[in-house]
């Protein structure tokens, strides 16, 4: 599970490296960013994971998330892995909502896809074992999670199976029901198959209707996102989690839209209601 260094740069007093490893989950190399705040030699720092969206690998957020300032001065240790595999030998669609670019978080059991798309297996569990062994300052008894779009549906998924490991999850403008949106459909159809019993393990509102509980959700969402209405429907992960009892705080935000602006202007907010959380008790 050998790490290497893509790249280092110098930001806000710490390091934003990029690195590449041969993933066992995917069987390709896999890319990710992490970017460690300045801290004391011997210091631990809490994590928090960053889910990408369609289209995405980790550069997105990493040159356009503006999180560094933010992570630096709240000392948080911030992730952003790719996607997808990739590669030649990697199977792809011709649609930008599938394939490469378009992991969805789930492991994949249909033929073609179910040899390399093990995208859950790689977040759940790979990628932070790397972590844990290759950066020390990270303390990953202190855990949260956030993401975008399909990223969104990740985070909100992961942190439903693992409400133990993580302390906190928000979300910007997150795929919240993906088995009623014809993203989702598309892609829990081709990675897992027809059976949509089996789509409810991977669909944050399903999930809770069938009682999987967090104690709260941040989630940012652009009242003049172009996917609002028929992707994204954050109306339904408000009522699965007032049925529940969950405290969903739903930030609808007027005007703002589906892009990185979005992102890069609420990042700090959610970063600094993250920190509070990952607080050493």
């Amino acid at each position: 599970m050998s790490m290497k260094t893509v790249s280092t740069n110098k930001a806000h007093g710490g390091v934003q490296g990029v690195y590449r490893h041969a993933s066992t989950a995917t069987g390709t190399d896999m890319t990710f960013s992490v970017y460690v705040p300045p801290h004391e030699d011997g210091a631990k720092l809490p994590v928090l994971w960053y889910l990408s969206g369609l289209t995405c690998t980790h550069a997105n957020v990493t040159d356009k998330g503006e999180f560094r300032a933010a992570c630096a001065e709240h000392g948080v240790i911030f992730i952003a892995p790719d996607t997808s595999p990739r590669g030649e030998s990697v199977p792809d669609d011709d649609a930008y909502d599938f394939g490469q670019g378009a992991g969805f978080y789930v492991d994949a059991t249909q033929e073609s896809w179910a040899e390399h798309f093990q995208m859950r297996r790689y977040i759940e569990d790979e990628l932070p074992a790397l972590i844990a062994a290759e950066f020390p300052a990270a303390d990953m008894t202190r855990q949260s999670i956030t993401g975008h779009s399909m990223g969104g549906h990740g985070a909100l998924t992961i942190a439903l199976r693992h409400p133990d490991r993580f302390k906190s999850v928000s979300a910007f403008a997150p795929i919240a029901a993906p088995s009623q949106v014809p993203w989702g459909e598309k892609a829990l159809g081709g990675y897992l198959g027809d059976d949509r019993a089996v789509w409810r393990l991977h669909d944050a509102c399903a999930m809770i209707e069938d009682g999987a509980r967090l104690a709260e959700l941040l989630v940012d969402q652009g009242d003049a996102d172009q996917f609002l209405a028929e992707q994204l429907k954050p109306e339904l992960l408000e009522a699965a989690c007032k049925d529940a009892g969950i405290d969903l705080t739903l930030r609808m935000q007027p005007g703002y839209d589906h892009s990185y602006y979005f992102i890069a202007t609420f990042m700090a907010d959610h970063i600094a209601w993250h920190a509070e959380r990952l607080k050493q008790e």
